[in-house]
């Protein structure tokens, strides 16, 4: 697919940052004076993250120049961790695992808390040529991902803001993107139900269209049916292969005219606003996982007869 940049109304999307963020130019009388690095070592509940940026070789980093926004795993998160994969603590993690993770609760750009909306966010970590997308949730108090809440917000720091979370924060998968996102529940219980998870968990990459909870209430209108349950994995493995296409394609390299899924061919088209087929809507793109690229879409694509 060549590429070709188009412009989606309702995308929510954060700009790409490189590692070193940018300058933070109204922070030198910060309350802390300290760096991410230097409150970070001033705090006893997060001397387990300093020992991981230590060996992960990303002290210089965050002690350095920028404009970061850190969700910062407390000790309780990090021995939560340890315990979730069997280890005793940071030593048992080489440096290679460690730096996708820390790099995941970085933002390349300042958010305090009342800068931060429900949506996705690019994180710092690499994948697939892309960064990790975040995603926050903000009724009630914010969460990331579904799973971390902020204990404490909003700790300034000459180069960003620091926020506290009660969860290490894993490098997700697109069926963890899903998992993650209660927009795409019934997506989920149709891909559990089609013994999907397990080969979309692989190593891809996948390119997943997504439909949204109303794009499938919709779809089981039209058939009749009262939900997931009725359909059987023999009807549901067709149209969801039908929403999943080879390689890590980023919206700005999607074009007008067929393209491949793993069951049959789907038509993009970019204007007047991005559709496949000629009625569903691409509504969200380029939410990044480690195998794979979600675009959400808002009517489920039901593929041709054979």
């Amino acid at each position: 697919m060549k590429k070709k940049t188009f412009a989606l109304g309702l995308i929510v999307l954060i700009g790409t940052f490189t590692i070193t963020g940018c300058q933070k130019e109204d922070k030198v009388n910060a309350s802390t004076g300290l760096s991410v690095v230097g409150y970070a070592a001033t705090d006893k509940n997060l001397t387990i993250l300093v020992d991981a940026l230590t060996k992960a070789d990303l002290i210089d980093v965050l002690d350095g120049p920028g404009n970061f926004t850190v969700f910062a795993p407390t000790n309780d998160a990090f021995k939560s961790l340890f315990s979730q994969l069997g280890v005793s603590g940071i030593a048992d993690l080489s440096k290679e695992t460690l730096t996708p993770i820390l790099l995941y609760h970085v933002l390349g750009t300042e958010m305090k808390s009342n800068m931060l909306t429900t949506s996705y966010l690019s994180s710092l970590s690499p994948s697939q040529g892309n960064k990790l997308s975040l995603k926050i949730d903000v009724a009630g108090g914010v969460m990331i991902n579904k799973t971390a809440t902020v204990t404490k917000a909003d700790i300034d720091v000459k180069n960003g803001v620091i926020h506290l979370i009660d969860k290490v924060l894993l490098p997700p998968t697109v069926v963890d993107l899903a998992m993650e996102n209660d927009s795409f529940s019934i997506l989920v219980q149709a891909v559990v139900k089609a013994g999907l998870a397990e080969t979309l968990s692989g190593a891809g990459p996948f390119t997943i269209f997504a439909p949204t909870n109303s794009a499938f209430t919709a779809l089981f209108a039209q058939l009749g049916v009262s939900g997931i349950s009725d359909l059987t994995a023999a009807q549901l493995i067709p149209i969801l292969k039908y929403h999943v296409v080879s390689g890590n394609v980023l919206s700005t390299q999607l074009s007008n005219g067929s393209v491949q899924t793993l069951n049959g061919a789907i038509n993009v088209s970019l204007s007047p606003v991005p559709t496949l087929n000629g009625n569903a809507k691409i509504i969200a793109t380029d939410i990044q996982g480690t195998n794979g690229v979600v675009h959400v879409i808002d009517k489920v694509l039901l593929p041709t007869s054979k």
